[in-house]
């Protein structure tokens, strides 16, 4: 079986996809790329499967992933791991305070290079609200302030976050792109 390299430095976004392609020799693969600065997730995702793949080769895939608020125009979209490392929940809240209008969406974008060169994306979304504090202990990043069917991520478990969460629709897309293409790596 072909091992397949995921790209990531955060262990629990590891862990969440490994679970989700448990037939799949999934290699944690912590290496930097830039991310340029653009304003869809498609753009930075292939982008920066575009470097790897000239630095590192194939059967290679990142997931890059966003929260976009309604009523701050998509922010923080695709600069949410920098805005989370910065200003944190709390100062999602903290932009949030007094609006009624808290839609959010959730979006994942995988990213895939097979040994060839030949480049996949596939993506995910998930529609919810921000709550108004922090809930639940589970998940990571926004996790705790994204509500979703009247509970936050951070308060259910992997496996219901898994089925269905934004990465987890973007992985059950790759995880059959890859059963009806690359027989191999099974």
């Amino acid at each position: 079986m072909s091992r397949l390299r995921f790209v990531t430095s955060n262990k629990e976004k590891f862990y969440e996809v490994k679970h989700l392609l448990s037939d799949y020799d999934i290699e944690m693969f912590n290496v930097g790329y830039p991310e340029i600065q653009a304003s869809d997730l498609e753009d930075v995702a292939y982008y920066g499967i575009t470097y790897l793949w000239n630095n590192y080769g194939g059967d290679i895939f990142l997931e890059d992933s966003g929260l976009f608020i309604h009523k701050l125009n998509g922010f923080p979209g695709v600069f949410s791991s920098y805005v989370h490392d910065t200003i944190g929940n709390k100062g999602i809240l903290r932009l949030l305070s007094g609006e009624k209008d808290r839609r959010a969406y959730f979006k994942s974008v995988i990213s895939y290079c097979n040994k060839k060169g030949d480049i996949k994306l596939f993506s995910g979304r998930v529609d919810g609200f921000i709550f108004h504090e922090e809930r639940g202990k589970n998940g990571f990043g926004f996790d705790p302030i994204f509500l979703y069917n009247g509970r936050t991520f951070g308060e259910i478990s992997l496996d219901e976050k898994n089925k269905k969460s934004h990465r987890g629709s973007a992985v059950s897309k790759f995880k059959k792109f890859l059963e009806n293409n690359f027989k191999e790596v099974l």
